[in-house]
């Protein structure tokens, strides 16, 4: 040690070329075979032929077209869908495609609705048509995100462990979304340290008891109406009885009170037809649920209490439109109908109340299950075996349906949809079990998945996302970022533990393309990611798909302005004779005489 300075201050000189982890930017992960490797193309543009001429130019063999927009989608002539078919071709590019962010569930800011699910359906198969008609071969992956608008749970990874913050939930009648979250509430009672009883409300526990209430509620409501009529029927059934009648049974016209009497009970009718109706209305919600559900026990004693309804009330003669039993049998058939709907009764029976409040995820799953399904066989009909397979990515970690658990969930559904959809046309089940799984997988994005760092997840809770994915995965998305925003950086630039997710991905993953996005080192550095990537992936400079490999690049080559750029001047590597160039001329250098001790001339 001289001074503050220690031999570890001192410059080292470059890394050995011999090392194959060399450089800051590498990520451990390397890519063996570099034709799996692509590039995303501008996602504002819509002059798709001009973009991928651009950032084909370093040799990338894949192209990712990015439609996310629908409008730039849109805005594509087809006949530059067929040139960029031909430019395919000339280049020996291959061409994926990145389709429009659409709610396949049909969700919009007002809601869920069935027309907008029909509508989003139709636009992801216009997106396989010209996904199709850019690759005609077919089995390229087209990406769509599970969902867009969709608001999404917001987790929490504490100490105590993984839950839910805030969990959107619908209204399936209506379609409305809501909110509820997590929360503790606290009882009038002391515990065993004398202290106020506290008690920790998750969502799923809030939004069982908020759908109890309601539907005690839907119940409670009729009392008051079908007692008034009860009351009413019982004060004038009695005068009513002695009003005279016609041959044909009609009262003859009446006045004064017998007139007011006979309103009265009529009235008294109208209100039991209504609360019958509004009854009927409540098991139909409760019927339709439970069969949505499959909840058979649910099914099973709804037919029970229907039986035991119809046998105790008479239904109204279409002729007359009046109630055809007595006004008491039916007051009493009413009675025993509500009992048997309250939530203590279904409690007995283990039935959960109908659930009409609804996380909106769960909700989205099963709409989203249809379109993807429909739209993969819709595909499958009209291209055959070179259909374009369909590819679920997960948007950023916190949007809804964002998880390893929702992508892998719908595409199950969606591929039981197709196979339910090719049986019922006459395929075989085994065949269209092999065709579903062919068109219908995942893509993966590491850098979206990575922000659920945000909400204090780890990079092992985060690599564990990957291996539950893994058996679906058909394309994967390569950006970086530090877990806290939807940034897009090459990789090895952020904290996203490539290594470790790609091992989790496996076979798949390797044989999967993997398809750069780093639109915020374009916008930012305003150069291609190509490069920097090659580095970060460790992919093989030559196609025998060994060493040396791009992270290698600065130890091979050594240059005066690699590492921390120009050390020492040029002069000095001239004056001592590091280059052979600068040799004299008698020793094959290129340095011409000029009287000094290397000028070329014999020494005297």
């Amino acid at each position: 040690m001289v001074g503050d300075y220690t031999v570890s201050d001192i410059y080292q000189g470059g890394y050995s070329s011999l090392n194959p982890d060399y450089g800051s930017v590498f990520t451990g992960y390397r890519v063996e075979d570099t034709s799996t490797i692509g590039l995303s193309t501008d996602p504002r543009t819509a002059n798709i032929l001009k973009d991928v001429s651009e950032k084909i130019a370093p040799g990338i063999k894949n192209i990712e077209l990015s439609l996310i927009q629908p409008e730039i989608l849109e805005s594509i002539p087809k006949q530059h869908l067929e040139e960029m078919n031909r430019l395919a071709k000339l280049t020996g590019v291959d061409v994926t495609v990145h389709g429009p962010l659409i709610d396949a569930s049909g969700v919009t800011q007002q809601g869920f609705e069935d027309q907008q699910r029909e509508i989003a359906e139709r636009k992801i198969i216009s997106a396989i048509e010209k996904s199709h008609q850019i690759n005609p071969n077919g089995n390229s992956p087209i990406t769509f995100h599970t969902a867009n608008q969709l608001p999404g749970a917001r987790y929490a990874k504490t100490k105590e462990g993984e839950h839910v913050e805030f969990m959107p939930i619908v209204n399936q009648e209506t379609g409305q979304i809501s909110g509820v979250k997590r929360d503790e509430r606290i009882h009038a009672a002391l515990n065993e340290k004398g202290e106020i009883e506290r008690e920790m409300y998750g969502v799923d526990k809030k939004i069982k008891i908020m759908n109890d209430t309601q539907w005690d509620e839907s119940l409670q409501q009729l009392i008051i109406p079908k007692e008034h009529a009860d009351r009413i029927l019982a004060e004038t059934m009695p005068l009513v009885a002695q009003i005279p009648v016609n041959k044909k049974g009609e009262p003859i016209p009446l006045e004064g009170a017998q007139k007011d009497d006979l309103s009265r009970f009529r009235n008294a009718h109208e209100q039991l037809r209504d609360v019958n109706m509004h009854l009927n209305s409540i098991f139909e919600k409760a019927y339709k649920i439970y069969e949505k559900e499959d909840n058979k026990k649910g099914i099973e004693y709804l037919k029970k209490v229907a039986k035991n309804y119809q046998d105790n009330f008479v239904i109204e003669d279409k002729k007359t439109g009046m109630l055809r039993s007595d006004p008491k049998i039916q007051s009493v058939a009413m009675q025993g109908f509500m009992e048997n709907l309250r939530i203590d009764k279904l409690k007995e029976r283990k039935i959960n109340a109908p659930q009409v409040l609804k996380s909106a995820e769960k909700y989205a799953l099963e709409k989203s299950h249809e379109t993807f399904g429909n739209a993969a066989w819709q595909s499958y009909k009209k291209f055959g075996d070179k259909a374009p397979i369909i590819s679920i990515e997960n948007p950023p970690a916190g949007m809804g349906l964002s998880r390893a658990e929702d992508v892998k969930n719908i595409v199950k559904g969606a591929r039981e949809q197709f196979i339910n959809n090719a049986v019922n046309k006459g395929m075989s089940q085994g065949e269209a079990k092999k065709k579903a799984e062919k068109l219908i997988g995942a893509t993966w994005d590491v850098g979206h998945i990575n922000q659920l760092r945000q909400f204090g997840f780890s990079s092992e809770d985060i690599i564990k996302e990957a291996e539950v994915i893994a058996p679906y995965v058909k394309h994967v998305h390569l950006s970086d970022n530090f877990g806290m925003e939807n940034t897009e950086l090459p990789m090895g630039m952020g904290n996203v533990d490539l290594k470790e997710i790609m091992k989790k991905l496996g076979k798949k993953g390797e044989k999967a393309k993997k398809i750069i996005e780093a639109a915020h080192w374009w916008q930012h550095q305003q150069t291609s990611p190509v490069n920097v990537s090659l580095e970060a992936l460790g992919s093989p400079m030559y196609s025998m798909n060994m060493g040396p490999y791009w992270n290698q690049a600065q130890g091979l080559q050594q240059g005066y302005f690699e590492g921390y750029g120009m050390m020492l001047p040029p002069i000095h590597y001239e004056t001592f004779g590091a280059g052979f160039s600068q040799l004299p001329t008698e020793l094959g250098g290129q340095r011409q005489g000029g009287g000094g001790r290397m000028s070329g001339r014999p020494m005297e």
